[in-house]
Parts: C-alpha cells; sequence; structure tokens
C-alpha cells in the first residue's frame, strides 16, 4: 500500500527565502501525523504543497501513489481546516457545511443530508439553521471540521485548527480530535506550534526549522530521545548541556539533553548548585539551579518540599535520564 503523503526532496522557494528546503516525508495511511515548529520553519508552508495551494520548486510529491504536483486542489482527495475557520457569515451551518457539495452539484437534498450527519459528528446536530456569528469559537471551529468532513476526504489537512480557543476549550477538542480520527480512520495532518499540542495528539511529529525536518518519531522518540540541541530545547524545554558540562556532570564530553523532571534535589548527590529563581506553576514548581555560572531547571511535582530561593542544594538524576547527542549536535 502506498504512503498516504510522500515527499522526495520537495523545496519551496520564495524568491532567495528557502521556505521548505529538500524535505523528505512519508506519512503512513490513518495515522495523525504532527508538522511541529516555530513560525517561519516551513511546517505551513508543506501542508499548502499537500493541499496544492503551493507547487513545489522541486522535488516530488504523491498523495496516495498518485503525482501530485500540477494538480490543482479540487482534483486532489485532501481538505483543510483553516485556524480563521473561513465560514461564510451570510450562509447558515448546514449551507458552510454543504457548500463543497453545492459547488460540485450534489442535489441538495442530498448534501443537506450529508451536512446534518457531519454536524452530528462533530457534536452540533440541530445546529445547522444558524448562522456563524451565532456561534462560539469553539463551534465555529467543529462547523470548519464538519465542512472539511463532509467531503469524505483521505487527507484532512489541519492548520492550527486550535490556535484562537482559549486552554480549557484546546484541550477538550485535542482530545476529541483524536478521537474522532481514531473513529474515521482518515489520515490526519496537524500544524501546530503547540508542542504539547503535538505531544499528546500525533502518532507521530516532524520537527520543523528553517525549511528543514531536524527529527522525526513517535512523541516519546522526539520527548525522550532528541537528535540536535534545536529538538532538545523546544520540543519540552530540556536543559540542554553543553560537552563541557557533561564532562564536569560525569559524562562524555558531548551535547546531552537533561529534562527538568529528571533532576532530583537532596539526598547524598554529588552536585551542589544554588537556588536562584522559583515558578509556582500549579501541579508543579519550577526551580532554576545556577552551577557555577550554567543554568539547570529543574521541575518539582506538586507536594514535593521545595528549597528556598538563594538555597544551596544538592542534585542528581537516573543515569538513564541523560541522553547524548553527541559532540556535533
Amino acid at each position: 500500500m502506498p504512503h498516504a503523503v510522500t515527499f522526495q526532496k520537495v523545496s519551496r522557494h520564495f524568491g532567495n527565502v528557502r521556505a521548505v528546503d529538500a524535505v523528505d516525508l512519508e506519512v503512513e495511511v490513518g495515522e495523525f501525523f504532527a508538522m511541529l515548529g516555530p513560525s517561519g520553519s516551513g511546517k505551513t508552508t508543506c501542508l499548502r504543497l499537500i493541499a496544492g495551494f503551493e507547487q513545489p520548486t522541486a522535488g516530488h510529491i504523491e498523495i496516495f501513489g498518485e503525482t501530485a504536483e500540477g494538480v490543482p486542489p479540487y482534483r486532489r482527495n485532501v481538505n483543510t481546516v483553516f485556524q480563521d475557520y473561513a465560514l461564510f457569515p451570510h450562509l447558515n451551518v448546514a449551507d458552510n457545511v454543504a457548500y463543497g457539495q453545492m459547488i460540485r452539484g450534489v442535489a441538495k437534498a442530498e448534501r443537506l443530508r450529508d451536512a446534518e450527519a457531519a454536524l452530528e459528528m462533530v457534536k452540533l446536530p440541530g445546529y445547522g439553521s444558524r448562522k456563524p456569528g451565532q456561534l462560539s469559537g469553539g463551534q465555529r471551529q467543529r462547523v470548519a471540521l464538519a465542512r472539511a468532513l463532509v467531503n469524505k476526504p483521505k487527507v484532512l489537512l489541519l492548520d492550527e485548527p486550535l490556535g484562537a480557543l482559549d486552554l480549557k476549550l484546546r484541550e477538550q477538542m485535542q482530545e476529541e480530535l483524536k478521537a474522532l480520527q481514531r473513529a474515521l480512520g482518515i489520515t490526519f495532518v496537524f500544524v501546530t506550534h503547540d508542542q504539547g499540542e503535538a505531544l499528546s495528539m500525533a502518532d507521530r511529529i516532524a520537527v520543523f526549522d528553517h525549511g528543514k525536518i531536524m527529527q522525526t518519531g513517535t512523541p516519546e522518540e522526539i520527548y525522550r530521545r532528541p537528535k540536535t540541541r534545536f529538538v532538545a530545547d523546544f520540543v519540552g524545554s530540556s536543559n540542554v548541556l553543553s560537552p563541557d558540562l557533561t564532562r564536569r556532570l560525569g559524562g562524555p564530553a558531548e551535547w546531552a539533553s537533561l529534562r527538568p523532571e529528571d533532576i532530583r534535589l537532596g539526598g547524598e548527590a554529588r552536585h551542589e548548585a544554588q537556588v536562584t529563581s522559583l515558578s509556582f506553576l500549579g501541579s508543579a514548581t519550577r526551580v532554576t539551579l545556577d552551577l557555577a555560572g550554567e543554568k539547570l531547571t529543574v521541575l518539582l511535582p506538586a507536594g514535593t518540599d521545595v528549597p528556598a530561593q538563594g538555597a544551596s542544594v544538592r542534585f542528581s538524576w537516573d543515569p538513564s535520564a541523560l541522553h547524548l547527542m553527541g559532540p556535533q549536535a
């Protein structure tokens, strides 16, 4: 079976800017795949290349084994959910959802029946007669999702669709999107700059920076075994240790990643540092240590004894928690 999406040395240049730079990528059929990276990293341009809104400067793209370059968006079996939802304010919800089918000439009764079924799928039954202006942000996001799903695409593209929602609703929608993807079995390609979204929702993640993929893997692989300093620092804000500091702490002279939650304070630890700041986060307290001019961050779960600011503390970690990335990471 072919992959859902394949990139072979795909580039997209805008003048002298290499928005996407020789990217190789394979998205499996039926997986929830996240493209994660900061603004300007190339992830959204890759999504637009899949959708057909952009054409590659170089390289080859396949969607379910069929060549995609030169094929217009309306002839690709993909649909996109945009961050701003892109709903028509003058149409009611049902007509918004059924708009794509109307353009393709589907009979009115059939397309409205399909629209209602799609609205039920996203937990908005009976909302068809309302206008988008009468809905909350979360409800408008669901309508945009229903509009994309009603055409039964093989690949659903989601361009930071939760970015405009408040935290509690965003977390709720993360769970619902993941459950919906599992139920439908459709390939989801999800673009986000939010590490928490990618880690909690995706089967696999591609981490982008400056138009290139820095690492692809499962959320656990990306988090626990980053290959580069950028991935270690961007995904979960790890302590990135220089080769000199790693050596001073008893390891080899290589770049290393040490997650804040893996550091333990107290006991008979041989390393000592000074507490320079404390930040209460609710479920945890972030402790910043100064180790002879080097900064380390520790995350203490709620209920743990927290040292005073300015105190000297000893710290340690399980040897397996220190992930080595090599001398040139």
